[in-house]
């Protein structure tokens, strides 16, 4: 076998492997995976952190989180009736609230289905899809506290809806202590916007000083996947996540426990739960400290943020604020929040550098899409610039390819004068590529940053929500969802099978190595079936850019004979 087709099945079987490896992730990940929980199993109990031994600190100016050496394990389970909720209505989202707990959101701008009316629902009370946000209070020393079930609404008022032209929506709650403190909690909803403002003042009206401390969570029965080629959102990561600014750190549901219960002090940062295309995130002020803990409780999975403590002095008002975020995976709407290091929730690859890769790709991508206002054709645009970016190396594997067909007579002629003579044989091969100025290794260059980009391309691709339901042209209504007529992977295939035919064949080549190089173009339109559309479109795009690159090439380099081929057919 040539050189030129070792370059060719060395790419192809290592785009396989990739494409199938990420197949075994999914199955395995499916493996895995708890059970669902159906409404007839256990309900899903209410999850509060466990009360903190220690004080917390002496005046109300001075906050700070609980700590390993004196926090209890979080996830206590009190199971308690859900207080009555209110219903909440912005251009953006429906919610259902009870003032601790955020137990149903709806996302009315993001269809569940192409076309279709019902929105997507990313918290739920429901038993199988238990999802929620949570926040309340734990008291110490003695102290009264409110947990997510205690606080009531002020006025008695059970709807709320933005005004037209009003900026924001504010939902006011309280909770009321025999000991004279009360806790007002703000909940504001902003126009346009998936970030919810929660404030809480904590008032001292009675004669001695009061001590707690706030928690803030994420709870969810870990939901059951569909897998299988057909369904790019098992590729997704689903879990927690979460960090400091700088440290990004993650834990699937799979295996949620096995590294412990991290317990990690964090000033400001962040804690998360994505899942395909969409998330939710808690941020607390960035100038206050909390310890970040996960826990499981019965089927639910949580992450908590306990923290800051608070002493607040008779008379006194202390006030602590964070945001949550439920909602799309959006980029440019993410970074709008100012908060260091969330970018990094839109998780392109566990790998940091190939998340830095990513990121960098998308950035491309939707500058490429201010100007063409179609993420198809900027696809397409991004295929161009890379192509560019990489020119160098891919003009050295078509120069290469070029020359190797040019030589390609000379090349049998030695095969049929050495005979089984490796060694000799070896050494003329060597040979005629130093007289013919050819580089043998010229073609393996662009194979690995091709198969990099391929990769990665396909996470960003497969998480931008920006994406999602998004056409190109005629047949393709959604680039995530696979192509429903396999046009992209025929023209796929068929290009493959051009640019099969260009590079020059391997004298001797064994039938069952002509076999195998024919199946490549069969394999990959397999493959490729079943991947979104928008990634089958690069795949296309770029192919047919090399086949025209080649195409090129071999026309510059092979339009004359090598001056030594008729020579070494004579001997």
């Amino acid at each position: 076998m040539n050189q030129q087709t070792r370059l060719f099945l060395l790419f192809a079987w290592l785009m396989v492997a990739v494409l199938l490896w990420m197949e075994w992730g999914k199955e395995q990940a499916a493996k895995l995976a708890p059970p669902p929980v159906t409404p007839a199993a256990q309900v899903v109990p209410q999850v509060v952190p466990g009360a903190l031994p220690a004080a917390a600190p002496a005046n109300a100016a001075t906050t700070a989180a609980p700590t390993a050496a004196n926090a209890a394990t979080p996830a206590n389970a009190q199971a308690s009736a859900a207080p009555a909720s209110v219903q909440v209505e912005t251009d953006v989202l429906r919610v259902q609230l009870d003032g601790g707990s955020f137990r149903q959101v709806d996302l009315l701008q993001y269809p569940k289905t192409l076309g279709g009316n019902d929105p997507v629902r990313l918290f739920s009370a429901d038993n199988a899809d238990y999802y929620m946000a949570q926040s309340g209070w734990n008291g110490q020393g003695g102290s009264q506290a409110p947990n997510h079930t205690g606080f009531v609404v002020d006025g008695g008022a059970t709807q709320f809806k933005l005004a037209a032209g009003a900026k924001t929506l504010d939902v006011p709650f309280t909770w009321t202590g025999a000991n004279g403190v009360a806790i007002h909690r703000n909940v504001r909803f902003t126009r346009g916007s998936y970030a919810v403002d929660v404030r809480d003042s904590v008032t001292n009206g009675g004669g001695t000083p009061w001590q707690g401390y706030i928690y803030r969570q994420l709870v969810r029965v870990p939901p059951t996947l569909q897998t299988g080629m057909m369904h790019p959102e098992s590729y997704s990561f689903v879990g927690a996540t979460w960090s400091d600014g700088k440290h990004y750190e993650r834990r699937p549901f799979k295996d949620y426990m096995d590294g412990g219960s991290v317990d990690q002090t964090i000033q400001g940062g962040w804690l998360a739960m994505p899942q395909h295309h969409f998330l939710s995130v808690w941020i607390p002020e960035a100038d206050q400290q909390a310890k970040f803990s996960l826990s499981q409780n019965g089927p639910a999975d949580s992450i908590a943020a306990m923290g800051p403590g608070f002493t607040v002095q008779a008379g006194q008002t202390v006030t602590t604020n964070a945001r949550l975020w439920v909602g799309p995976k959006d980029v440019k709407a993410l970074e709008a929040l100012g908060v260091p290091g969330l970018d990094r929730v839109i998780d392109y690859s566990r790998w940091d550098w190939l998340a830095y890769l990513g990121t960098g790709l998308f950035w491309l991508l939707s500058k490429i899409h201010a100007l063409f206002g179609n993420w198809g054709w900027s696809i397409i645009g991004l295929v161009f610039l890379l192509k560019l970016a990489l020119f160098p190396l891919s003009n050295a594997q078509y120069k290469s390819t070029a020359q190797m067909r040019r030589v390609q007579p000379r090349m049998k002629a030695l095969q049929e004068r050495y005979g089984d003579d490796k060694q000799k044989l070896q050494m003329a091969m060597m040979e005629l590529y130093k007289t013919e100025k050819i580089n043998p290794i010229g073609g393996c260059l662009p194979i690995i940053p091709q198969t990099i980009i391929f990769m990665t391309l396909y996470w960003v691709l497969s998480e931008s929500v920006e994406l999602r339901h998004a056409p190109w042209m005629g047949w393709i209504h959604d680039l995530t969802a696979r192509d429903p007529y396999f046009v992209l992977p025929i023209l796929n295939a068929a290009i493959m099978f051009f640019t099969q035919h260009l590079t020059p064949p391997a004298p001797g080549m064994d039938p069952t190595q002509q076999k195998m190089m024919k199946a490549m173009p069969v394999i990959f339109g397999v493959i490729l079936a079943f991947l979104p559309a928008g990634l089958v479109l690069y795949q296309v795009a770029n192919g047919a850019l090399g086949l025209i690159q080649q195409t090129y090439m071999l026309r510059k380099y092979a339009d004359k004979p090598s001056p030594g081929t008729h020579e070494a057919k004579k001997k």
